[in-house]
């Protein structure tokens, strides 16, 4: 697919509960102009990333076809902290972490702060098959998009683009938190592939998540000869499982409990005195989540009773749902409506779950989905979606969201009277979560 003039052009709407497929050849049609804030620095914005294009789509590829997985993205980071540098920006490498970075710019003295966020870790087995790398290059477009626009019009600020590792399992940006890295910012930027209808941006939430390594410790035996000495720390992770999914029936449907197994020295004919069992338990908030957590905990202690062995449950950290921020949701839905497609409220990654969210309950943050071409049975962490995050539709749909970000962090550091609104849903917001006296 080639790019359709997004200042002009956008696909006629797909038809409800369908999703953006490659060979969808529904033909363009104009898209009516409205009015948005700025419409001059909306244009630099498009200009800026227009002359990037070629750029930020090999930049793209690149880290596509080299894959590296959570807090050992070498060569991403080196990539990524190469090409700000070339464009003017003032970059920290190995920042707090091995491979995070900060790149800055500063333009005039004084102004807000406008944080951004690039991600870069791929999947075990199946590469980007998480669209990292449209995540990386939209963070490197808006960034050196808002930069044109303090330089043309003058205008005082500061950009923190941050590149986050380990969003896989990681949780990169939760580290990246604790140390301070976010203290500067005044709102923070981001997006994310996922399938949905075509031309559509998604301002859903995610699941909050606590993840959980549940050890079993048993002894081992013969398993034919003398059985009996055993305790089958194996058995114990299994009755863990099959707890849980008894548990399920109970549980409501928004709610998630899943995991896997792992051993250490499994043979036949050996009672294994060690499994382990990985568990994430998901729900649409974190105080769900933590009552949800509440009655997980039970099945596991209940296995090693059964089985005569003991339980060790590790906790390895929480990420949080995602708090859009109303204020800055409304503008970004308002620029996309006004210039390059539709918003929706039931894609997205509403059934999954980010480090950002950790991000959004800390200062005024943004994390809309895109919506990028899939096949059936493509979606996220698939081979299918791996191929898609590199597909020129998916570049675009990238593009088109990145320029309403770059447009919408503009106007953070420039509008008092927003920037008071995008504080004022964020306090509104930790009110009705129960997060202030």
């Amino acid at each position: 697919m080639t790019n359709m003039n997004a200042q002009s052009f956008q696909a006629a709407p797909t038809p409800p509960g369908s999703v953006w497929r490659p060979d969808d050849t529904t033909p363009a049609v104009p898209v009516c102009p409205d009015t948005v804030y700025r419409e001059d620095i909306l244009k630099t914005i498009e200009q800026t990333i227009k002359t990037l294009d070629g750029e930020l789509r090999k930049l793209s590829l690149d880290i596509h076809d080299h894959p590296e997985l959570g807090f050992a993205e070498y060569r991403t980071h080196d990539v990524l902290t190469a090409f700000m540098g070339s464009h003017g920006f003032q970059v920290k490498k190995h920042y707090h972490l091995e491979t995070a970075w900060l790149a800055s710019f500063t333009h005039g003295s004084g102004g807000r702060t406008i944080g951004i966020n690039s991600e870069m870790d791929a999947l075990k087995g199946v590469g980007h098959a998480c669209g990292h790398n449209l995540i990386a290059i939209s963070g490197v477009a808006v960034a050196c998009a808002i930069k044109a626009v303090f330089e043309k019009f003058n205008i005082s600020g500061k950009i923190q683009l941050l590149g986050t590792p380990a969003e896989e399992g990681g949780l990169g940006k939760v580290k990246l938190l604790d140390a301070g890295c976010y203290k500067e910012m005044d709102a923070c930027l981001m997006c994310h592939p996922a399938p949905g209808p075509k031309g559509s941006v998604s301002l859903t939430s995610c699941l909050a998540m606590e993840r959980l390594e549940v050890e079993y410790f048993g002894h081992t035996a013969h398993a034919a000869l003398s059985p009996w000495e055993g305790r089958n720390a194996l058995d114990a992770a299994v009755l863990g499982y099959n707890n849980i999914s008894a548990l399920r029936q109970q549980l409501k449907p928004t709610h998630r409990v899943h995991g896997i197994f792992e051993g250490k020295d499994w043979a036949p004919n050996i009672i294994p005195d060690y499994a382990k069992y990985i568990c994430y338990v998901r729900a649409p908030t974190v105080a769900e989540q933590k009552e949800t957590l509440k009655r997980v905990l039970p099945c596991f202690d209940a296995a090693a009773l059964a089985t005569g062995c003991t339980v060790k449950v590790n906790f390895l950290g929480e990420s949080g749902d995602l708090r859009q921020n109303k204020a800055l949701g409304d503008e970004v839905a308002h620029i996309v409506r006004s210039k390059y497609g539709d918003v929706d409220y039931e894609w997205g990654i509403k059934s999954a779950s980010t480090d950002f969210g950790n991000v959004t309950y800390a200062l005024p943050s943004l994390h809309p989905g895109f919506a990028i071409p899939t096949i059936v049975d493509g979606g996220n962490h698939t081979p299918g979606f791996e191929k898609a995050a590199a597909t020129e539709a998916a570049h675009y749909a990238c593009l088109d969201v990145s320029k309403a970000l770059a447009a919408t962090g503009v106007r953070v550091v420039i509008d008092d009277h927003f920037y008071a609104q995008v504080k004022k849903t964020f306090e509104e917001d930790k009110a009705v979560r129960g997060l202030v006296n």
